[in-house]
């Protein structure tokens, strides 16, 4: 593993501990060369399928990418980075159990909105917005009526 700070590659690990669901191992490392200490996690690569996008052009899904909106619905939102990262596994897990070699990317937004639905409403709402690009002030308004008739132990 090469040091972020100076770039060399001898490395101790001083401690390794497993997520809470075990997908996850966390290893704290000590750099041989500047002794400054970083954190790296592991987890299993796993095959997922590839993301049509709505130009129709292909690429490897990222779940960077998928973080990065969930986070950036929930800006200012008292959300554990836990539950984020949770929405997130759970998004990449289903589409790695469901076999598909392809996946629209509006199916992952999908997704990503039922999850948030129960997660916090604001942010549900700001990542629809989004996705689901609203063209005017009625498909925002309808969106909006929609979750508010729904209880909370039903959404997603």
């Amino acid at each position: 593993m090469k040091c972020p700070y100076c770039g060399v590659l001898d490395n101790k690990v001083i401690d390794s501990r497993l997520s809470q669901a075990g997908e996850v191992t966390r290893r704290r490392r000590e750099c041989e060369g500047c002794g400054r200490r970083y954190t790296t996690y592991e987890r299993v690569e796993q095959v997922v399928p590839l993301v049509i996008k709505t130009d129709g052009t292909r690429q490897p899904f990222a779940r960077e990418k998928v973080l990065q909106g969930v986070q950036r619905a929930v800006v200012k939102l008292e959300i554990p980075a836990e539950r984020l990262e949770q929405l997130v596994d759970r998004v990449q897990r289903d589409l790695i159990e469901s076999g598909d070699k392809e996946v629209e990317s509006t199916l992952i937004g999908e997704r990503v909105l039922e999850g948030l639905k129960d997660l916090h409403p604001v942010a549900y709402v700001r990542f629809a917005s989004v996705h689901r690009q609203f063209h005017d002030l009625e498909e925002f308004v309808a969106a909006l009526s929609q979750l508010r008739s729904t209880p909370p132990g039903e959404r997603g």
